[in-house]
């Protein structure tokens, strides 16, 4: 007959150690230190055995010493630009989240920085590395062109990229796939009828901006649908900058029924241009985004965007990571997923053709220069 195991009474000042577990479970010393560090030639069997005797009486590893024997911090680094222009999105905190759950969740910790600037970015991960603070990176929002990716690459330190890299090698990665986004989006909106169709993108220097940009023009040619390029804009990454790119937009020759966003901070801004024109957001004009942001459930109707789940993103970076610490190759550790489609309102039937759009345009233009000329 089995005994359940009984938390032995020490004393206040007594730490469990790995000897008080080996103990506990009958078995050696090295057997019940290579489980907990996950040596793969430890069966699976006796390293969930093992940990879950560690957990139940409390053992806590001393990580300087475990660091000194496996040279491993068992931290995972994450460095946040403060300057970029929506470092503090609400879903900043679920993404944060979802990385520390993944690291807690293998027995590591997240180190969290911030910066002001890409050269004081650099600064800090020089000094991390330099220090040994950490094991490896999450590095999110990749550029086109990456000093970050660069300096990981010279220092031969591991990393996994929250997105893609133009160049593959040495490269890790988990990805949502824009690209199929924008392709369904335009998609959508020529089964609802609209052949008219804008497209703002959002930062051409982040990896993500091409690659939308192709979605966008593939699933165009795919309905047959022209591409006109004074309906074409990009790097509109904030509200004001979509504002303006979507009032060029729709003081074009042929305004969109329809336009199609890179970034939900963008469509915001489309929201503002159509209300300028008196147009009826989800009739007259229709908008879909990406993002998933929750500003867009703000509006009225809400925001149409494919929305990306920010905390299991998280999670799967840092298991990426660790595994990417532990040895497996980069190619073997490349992952992407679909956004999810919320459809609630801003998408509908066209209500009014281009030319509509067009005449009422010039009209409130040709009445506000009167207006104008009249002060």
């Amino acid at each position: 007959m089995a005994l359940a195991y009984q938390q032995p009474s020490y004393g206040k000042a007594h730490r469990v150690t790995i000897d008080d577990v080996s103990d506990a479970l009958g078995l050696t010393k090295s057997t019940v230190s290579r489980a907990l560090n996950d040596y793969p030639d430890i069966a699976e069997t006796t390293r969930l055995r093992v940990r879950n005797m560690a957990d139940k009486m409390g053992y806590r590893p001393l990580s300087h010493a475990q660091a000194i024997r496996t040279g491993l911090t068992k931290s995972l680094g994450l460095l946040i630009q403060m300057a970029d222009h929506d470092a503090q999105r609400p879903f900043l905190a679920e993404f944060l989240s979802g990385v520390s759950q993944g690291a807690s969740a293998e027995g590591w910790t997240l180190t969290l920085a911030a910066t002001e600037s890409p050269e004081d970015t650099i600064d800090t991960f020089q000094n991390m590395i330099r220090d040994h603070r950490v094991d490896g990176f999450i590095l999110p929002r990749t550029m086109i062109h990456d000093a970050r990716i660069d300096l990981l690459r010279r220092a031969k330190v591991p990393f996994v990229l929250f997105g893609r890299s133009p160049d593959p090698t040495d490269c890790a990665w988990f990805d949502v796939l824009g690209e199929d986004a924008m392709r369904d989006a335009v998609h959508h909106l020529a089964g609802l009828g609209h052949r008219n169709i804008g497209f703002i993108n959002g930062g051409m220097q982040y990896t993500y901006g091409p690659l939308r940009r192709d979605g966008f023009l593939t699933a165009m040619k795919e309905a047959g649908l022209e591409v006109t390029p004074e309906l074409l804009r990009e790097n509109a990454v904030t509200i004001p900058s979509g504002e303006v790119a979507a009032r060029q937009l729709l003081m074009s020759q042929t305004p969109p029924t329809a336009i199609v966003c890179a970034v939900d901070m963008a469509a915001l801004g489309v929201y503002r241009a159509a209300a300028e024109f008196g147009f009826r957001i989800g009739s007259d004009l229709s908008v879909i985004a990406y993002d998933g942001s929750p500003d867009g459930a703000h509006l009225t109707p809400q925001l149409s965007t494919f929305a990306v789940d920010f905390t299991a993103s998280g999670k799967r970076l840092s298991a990426l990571l660790i595994r990417r610490i532990k040895g497996e190759a980069p190619e073997d550790l490349r992952e992407t997923v679909k956004p999810s489609f919320l459809d609630r309102g801003s998408a509908g039937r066209p209500a009014k053709t281009s030319g509509q759009l067009a005449e009422i345009v010039a009209q409130q233009t040709n009445q506000k220069t009167l207006m104008g000329g009249s002060q």
